[in-house]
This record gives C-alpha cells, structure tokens and sequence, in this order.
C-alpha cells in the first residue's frame, strides 16, 4: 500500500556545546530550532543580552569558535520498498559538517542553500540515530579564504573585507547601523521526511493577453521517487474551482497547459485588489495520493519602463497597464537573529508600511533571502518587491568554487520565490558598482565578452551581467533583471538620467541641505535618508546605565554605528533648529529633522511623478532596524514609529495638496533674507479617475495667527488621474510682510482629505512662544488645536496604541481629529511635544 509523506520537523531535543570544551556539563539545551547560537548562549547564561549597553563587545568571542549542535532522530522504521528517508535542511549557517551517526554525509559552506540527503542507508532501524552539526567560524574562514586568493581586490564598504569571500548574510560582520554579531547554527528549518514519491517543485508559468481578459500558461510539478504516477492540477479561487487536469508523471515531471478567461488580476494596494489563486498538484500512486504541494501566486503583468525621453531613461513600474508610483522603504533584516523574528512581527512591519501609503518595499542585498512568510504577506497586503541579490557593498571575488555556490544559492532562491506575484524586479546587487568606482577598478561597458571580465579586477561583473541575468531568465522569466542598485546602462552611479540611483549628499557626501533633497533625485531614487533617534522608551531600554542618557554619552553613541554621526547630526540640527542638550528634546529635533528631510524629498519626486514620469520612485533607507539603535529608520527595532513614518504617509496619500516657497539658501548668503520668495501649491494623485476638488491657501503670521491676508480659494479644480496638477504659485513679500506660513488643504465631494504648511527657512530663526496648542480626547480620537501656527506636534509612542498621525503642524481655525486605537477609557493620556515648547 502506498504511504503518503510523513515529515518530522527536528525543532526540539537539541543540546549544543563549544565544539573543544571537553567537560561532563559542556552539552547545554536549546530552546528551539530554527536558532542562532547567540540565542542559545543568551538562554543559558552564558552571554549578556548584546542589545544592552556595551554588551556586544562581550559576545565577540562567539564568533572565532566552532559550535556543535546534536539531536536524536525519531524512530521511522525499517525502510519499505521505493520508500526513502530524507534529512532536509532550509539553511545552515555557514561552514557546517553534518555528521549522521558520526559519519560524514555533508559539508556546506553557503548560509543561503538547501540541502536534502537521502539517508535511508544510513538509519539504523530499531536504534537510536544521532544527527551532530559542527558549525566552524565563518569569520576565521573568510579571513583564511581572502588570504588564499592574494589575486583579488578585496575592498568595499563597512565591515572586514574577508566577508565576501563567504556566502552569509553580510551584515552579521558589522554595518554602519548594526552590530558586529557573526552568527552560526541551523537558522532554518531541519525535516527528516519519509516518502516514496514526493513533489519536489511546482512551477506557474504565465502570459496575459494584450487586453488582460485571457491568462493561459502551463504548470509543471517535479516528481521524486518512481512510484508516483499522476499528478492532478486544481487552480482555486477562494473557494471556486477554476480548473482541474491531471497528468502522468513521465521523466519526473507532469505537466499540463491552462486557461483562464476574465481572470481576477493582483494589483499593489491602492490601485486594485490583491486575488489570489491557489495552485495544488497531488501526486498519487495506486490510487493513493501520496503528496501534495501548494502554491498562493497571482496574476499580473509587471513591466519596468525604460524608455528614451528628453532627460534620458525612464524608469518606473507598471502593472497591468498601470503606471504606479513607488512611494515605500528599504528593509533590512529584522534582527540581528532572524530566527527569533515570527510571522505575527513580519505582518506588523507590513501591515505598517499599507497603513502608511508606501507601495513598494526593497529586500537589501547585504541581509538575507527572507523568509516564505515575508513574500506571502506583501502578495496578500499588494506590496511590490524590489528583490536584491545578496552582495553588498563590496567586490565580490568571482573564482570558480565562490561562482557554482552562488549559482546554486541563486537558482535556489529564485525557484523558491518565483510564484509571488509581488517580486515586481531582481537586482544584482547593492551598491557594488559604486565599489567599482570609488576604488578605480575596471569596468569598460563596451566590452560585451564575460570571460574577459573574469580576467580584470572587478570580476564580479561577470556575476551581476551574466550569471544571475542567467538564473532569473530561467526561473522566473517574467520579472524584470536590473544589474544594480544603484545602475544605469554602464554609466556612473550618480548619474540622474538613467537607472536607479542612490542619494547621499543629505546626511554623507556633500551634506546638501535638506530643503533641496527633491532637485537631488533622479529616475528612481532607490535609497536616501537622514538619521534620527529612537523614542525615548527604546533608549532606556538599552541604556543600562541611567547616568549615560545624555545625547553625547558613550552607550548612545555606541548605540550609532555611523561614521561621523556626531557631527552629521549636529549639521543638521544647527542649521536648522535652536539647539537643546535635555534628551528627550535632543531626540525631538533629531526626528523632526528626519521628518522635515524625508518629506522634501518624497513631496518634490512625486511632484516630479507627473511630470511625465521624470522620477519613477523613491525609497527610504531604511523602514526598520536588527536592535535597538540610532540610525536612519522611520520605524525602531521595537516597531516604534519615528514622526517620520507620518510625514512620509501624508506626502504618499492617493491624495495630498503640497505647498512650497522657493528654497533661499540662508547660509551661503549671511542670513540675508530674500526680498521675495515665489511660492507654488499643486496636488498629487493616485487615484485611476480624474477628481474635482477645491484647494484653499491661508498666509498665517507665526507671531499672531492672524491671516495677513486674502486666502486663496480654488473651488472645482480638475484633479489629474494618477499625476499631479499644478493649483496656483504667488510670490512673497518678504520686506514688507511679516514672517507666515502657507497652510494649503483640499476638500473631494466637501470632505478634507489633505493639508500641508510650508515654514520659512529656517526653523531657527523662529520664535515658538505661546502657541495656545490644546490637545482634548474625544472617544477614540485625539482634537489638536492651536492659536498660532505650531510645528511638529508629536505624539508618544505607546505599545498598543495605534494613532493615524502625528508629527503635525497645526494653525489657527483648523482643528486636527487624529484616530487612537488601543487607548483605554482610564489609560493616561498621551504625552505630547511640538517644537519650541518650554
């Protein structure tokens, strides 16, 4: 009788050790598998937690000593005819020596592979089977692999350049916004799985018809074993059967051709819905189904739009016909131990990202190929991904042992992933070509001949040129290949013509003021940022020593792994704020600058959106952190939301009004005021029909709150479909009246959906004294008001309480109802700040 599949998955029973630590009590539990071995030592007592103070510096040791991790496998019993034992391995990090009985069966160098072993051989059936994993240092390795290869040019940015001679997620050697923490041991699932025929991939192949009313395609399943004879495909739409077919299983694969007439198709939120279907091949033999394999993926059409205009290049998204701008974060592991991050977390960081409008999220290059759970949410919430291959800041040598390993992690990974309809493109890299340039290393485009540039000394071009455009071409055919990130046709990196690019003159490089982020841009702007502290409550958290929380003590400032944070955040802060040295207000301005930064630069690219698709999008580096840190999130390790987070949700709304006065640079001209200032009011758009709406301009003195005069009023204005339309532009009188803010709002069918104030540069010179501001709860919401125009009214951030904004400007005769979710009837109310307030 056939038997279907039976999987073990070897989460509990493990114990580890310090591989030469001969003593009776040297074998220790652990917890869980999946696990890291710093997670395993904290358990036990044997390491600080490295998240607190100084500690990190005490888990350094780890990193120089060989792990060994051991289990008992369950009893599965004599082997039957045609039935094998499988021992499966999701990923071991990252020199591990598998040892079954104490003999060898593998050795993997590669943190990003998987591995399956047919061990039906080997158990010994009615006694007991010991699996032991010995994990070696990966830093010791690398550092004995870069000393092998002398041949190569082994430099990059952040952490010890002997990294990229090993296939691990890079950040574990130190990033300038995480610690030094090389990790090791099964940090994915471990399976002994007993079978006899077994699908081993399911594949949806796809094309939709020009007027998106046909998909047809094929569905192919891999079949392992010789006893599985039929596979039968069944394609569901909730609970609808769209389609049924079986076929035989001929030379390990059944495969049969579909089609779908007036199917349901997958859209990022905010421009359509999110249907998916459910694809499941069984395979059977005798009559009996012996295994099953499922897949969520969703129809779509994604396009990368690289046309010639009259700057140069396009380069924006398009689905379905669509043209999305893409408003959203770069992300960066969740922990700096990511077994330890669970699906519910997963879902609150996307959850968080729909809440605040942005569209597309872009997997980093230097972390790891995420988790299932991470892929099913963005197709489930409509999130796009822009997937980087896993290099990062450095040149990657290309000898030929490095080169299969990447080629059977990639062809690995890509296989995985390839039924999500949300991975919209994959890119080669994370700013490696910017390597190339900074260190003068060849690179001639016009040289199309990859064995040559093997040969140079930037050899890894043949890995983003040619290997992986290789493996995407064939596993996953219908998203779009970019070589880098940043990249564009073989030009410098900062180029803003063509290709992606990555802004940096706000915060590093030429420390531009933020005010003019958006003339900084290019087609695409895929990362850029500015720093900020995290909430209060996250500093004490891990600042163990309460005579260190001042903004300049030792255990903050190694709580900031940027070079020159120091004097990078100070920039910012005195060109634009009046100083404070009290911490909490000291993290205040640090956010309100972060804020203040990031909507310049959103408002101006998606201004820069509908002018004929000039700036494609633009994501924040980063939307999160791997432990409690200052760094350049909008959101902490301890998903606590930074007022940038709202300022970026209000810029990226289907709708907002946008006001701006000329950008007078205060600094380069003594302080000397401009005698006019023009100002400009338009709206931006992502709704798919053209809006009617009415658009109002008030000029408020900041010392009085009274209106210096006439309101601009601009009732059925012709709101443009996804783009944006000019309202009005004015000039300012700046010798002849007094300093104002321009309060803009839009109504749609009379209900308010947008606001924003634009300040007079800057900040600083700005007196905040008596505002008025008045803060009433009312049920769920929170009525702000204020006498004169107050800046950056923020909101504590509570664990449990959800609040739909906060970072808000707030004038006079405008009152602001802000949704809270989570706070109770007798709950303390909200702590509350806004800038100047004494």
């Amino acid at each position: 009788m056939p038997q279907a599949l039976a999987a073990h998955h070897l989460t509990q029973g493990w114990t580890f050790k310090q591989a030469d630590d001969a003593s009776e009590d040297a074998w220790l539990p652990v917890a869980r598998v999946p696990t890291n071995v710093h997670l395993d030592l904290i358990d036990n007592g044997k390491i600080p937690d490295p998240f607190l103070g100084f500690n990190e510096l005490q888990a350094e040791w780890v990193a120089d000593k060989t792990w060994t991790y051991k289990v008992k496998l369950p009893e599965v019993g004599p082997p039957q005819d045609g039935t094998v034992t499988v021992l499966a391995f999701d990923g071991l990090d990252t020199f591990a020596t598998v040892r079954l009985n104490g003999e060898v069966i593998l050795e993997s160098d590669n943190m990003f592979v998987p591995h399956r072993l047919d061990v039906t051989r080997q158990l010994k059936s009615g006694e007991d089977n010991l699996l032991e994993i010995d994990f070696a240092s990966a830093r010791l390795r690398a550092i004995e692999i870069r000393e092998a290869h002398p041949e190569h040019t082994w430099v990059g940015f952040n952490g010890d350049m002997s990294r990229l001679a090993v296939r691990k997620a890079q950040y574990h050697w130190g990033w300038d916004w995480g610690p030094v923490l090389n990790t090791c041991g099964p940090w994915r699932s471990v399976r002994l799985e007993t079978y006899q025929s077994r699908i081993s991939d399911l594949r949806i192949d796809y094309t939709l018809d020009d007027s998106l009313k046909s998909v047809k395609g094929t569905i192919a399943a891999k079949v392992e074993g010789p006893s599985g004879e039929v596979v039968v495909f069944e394609v569901q739409s909730g609970d609808d059967l769209v389609f049924k077919e079986t076929a035989s299983v001929g030379d390990g694969v059944a495969k049969i051709e579909f089609h779908v007439n007036d199917p349901l198709l997958w859209y990022p939120h905010g421009y359509g819905d999110q249907p998916l279907y459910k694809v499941t091949a069984t395979v059977s033999a005798d009559g009996v189904n012996v295994h099953q394999s499922a897949r969520r993926t969703g129809f779509r059409r994604g396009e990368l739009v690289q046309q010639p205009d009259e700057i140069g290049k396009t380069f924006f998204f398009r689905v379905n016909g669509v043209d999305v701008f893409c408003g959203g974060s770069d992300w960066i592991p969740a922990d700096s131990f990511t077994p330890r991050v669970s699906a519910e977390t997963y879902r609150k960081w996307l959850e968080l990202m729909v809440d605040g409008y942005q569209v597309m999220i872009r997997i980093w290059g230097g972390g790891i190929w995420e988790e299932d759970v991470f892929y099913d949410l963005c197709d489930e919430l409509g999130i796009l991904v822009w997937q980087d291959f896993m290099f990062g800041c450095g040149n990657y040598p290309a000898f030929p042992e490095i080169l299969e390993s990447i080629r059977n992690e990639c062809h690995a990974n890509v296989a995985r992933l390839r039924h999500h309809p949300s991975i919209i493109i994959y890119a080669g890299n994370n700013e490696d070509y910017q390597v190339q340039e900074s260190y003068g290393l060849t690179y001639d485009y016009e040289d199309k001949n990859p064995e040559n540039w093997l040969e140079t000394n930037f050899p890894a071009r043949y890995i983003y040129e040619k290997l992986l455009p290789e493996v995407v071409d064939a596993e996953s055919p219908h998203v779009a290949y970019h070589p880098g990130s940043p990249w564009g046709d073989g030009l410098k990196t900062s180029n803003n013509k063509v290709g992606d690019m990555h802004q940096w003159n706000v915060w590093h490089g030429t420390q531009e003021k933020y005010q003019i982020f958006d003339t900084l841009g290019g087609r695409f702007n895929s990362e850029f940022g500015m720093e900020a502290f995290p909430h209060i409550d996250t500093i004490k958290y891990y600042c163990t020593d309460a005579s260190q929380l001042y903004p300049q003590s030792h255990m903050l400032d190694f709580h900031n792994k940027a070079d020159g944070h120091e004097r990078r955040i100070a920039t910012y802060l005195v060109e634009n704020f009046r100083t404070q040295t009290d911490l909490e207000a000291f993290i205040h301005l640090t956010q309100l600058s972060q804020a203040e930064a990031l909507m310049f630069g959103y408002r101006g690219w998606r201004r820069q959106w509908g002018q004929k698709r000039h700036c494609g999008g633009a994501l924040v580096w980063q939307l999160n952190d791997c432990w409690p840190v200052t760094s350049w999130s909008i959101v902490d390790y301890f998903l606590r939301k930074k007022p940038a987070y709202y300022a970026m949700r209000r810029v990226l709304a289907p709708v907002a009004v946008a006001v701006k006065r000329a950008h007078h640079d205060w600094s380069v001209v003594h302080a000397r005021v401009p005698r006019t200032s023009d100002f400009e009011v338009w709206v931006a758009s992502s709704q798919a029909a053209e809006l009617t709406a009415t658009v109002e301009v008030r000029f408020i003195s900041i010392a009085t709150g009274k209106e210096i005069k006439d309101k601009v009023v601009k009732k059925d204005m012709k709101i443009a479909a996804n783009g944006t339309t000019d309202v009005t532009s004015g000039t300012i009188d700046n010798i002849n009246e007094e300093p104002h803010v321009l309060a803009a709002r839009i109504w749609v069918q009379d209900e308010l959906v947008a606001r924003d104030v634009d300040w007079p540069q800057p900040l600083k010179y700005l007196s905040f004294e008596e505002r008025g501001v008045q803060v009433q709860r009312k049920g769920d919401t929170m009525v702000v008001t204020a006498d004169k125009p107050t800046k950056g009214v923020v909101f504590e951030e509570r664990t449990g309480v959800l609040m739909h904004d906060s970072a808000i400007d707030v004038v006079p005769g405008d009152e602001q109802v802000i949704q809270v979710r989570g706070l109770a009837a007798d709950d303390a109310p909200l702590k509350w700040t806004y800038l100047g307030r004494s």
